[in-house]
């Protein structure tokens, strides 16, 4: 059975992964692995050692100890962790390079999800 950590662990790896638009091949590629390594990795199946993780944060421009964000949580399942389609949607989104259009982006899904931002969380245009 999955360590806890080991699981965490692996889905950060996973969300930070498909967020820099890379696949598991490139990350594999990057640690001298193979990518079915690297899917144990994001399964929490295999535990990563501490130089691979460090390989990790330099090959998608993290600090180590990103693996290790929302970790002291409750079990309730609250963590920040995202699914693998917001991951790419914002990854795709992040590659816009037109302010304006993204803010209408931006308006146009608060409107569909009934969302209303706070202030702090509204772009300065």
């Amino acid at each position: 059975m999955s360590h806890p950590v080991d699981v965490h662990v692996g889905k950060k790896l996973k969300n930070l992964r498909v967020l820099r638009g890379q696949t598991q091949t490139d990350v594999a590629k990057g640690l001298d692995i193979s990518f079915q390594q690297v899917q144990k990795y994001e399964l929490g199946r295999n535990r990563i050692s501490a130089s691979k993780l460090f390989e990790l944060s330099n090959i998608l421009n993290v600090a180590p100890s990103y693996f290790f964000d929302g970790l002291n949580q409750s079990a309730d399942g609250s963590s920040p962790v995202i699914d693998e389609e917001t991951a790419r949607i914002a990854a795709v989104f992040s590659k816009i390079k037109d302010e304006r259009l993204k803010s209408q982006i931006r308006s146009f899904i608060d409107a569909v999800a009934g969302y209303a931002p706070t202030p702090e969380e509204t772009p300065v245009s």
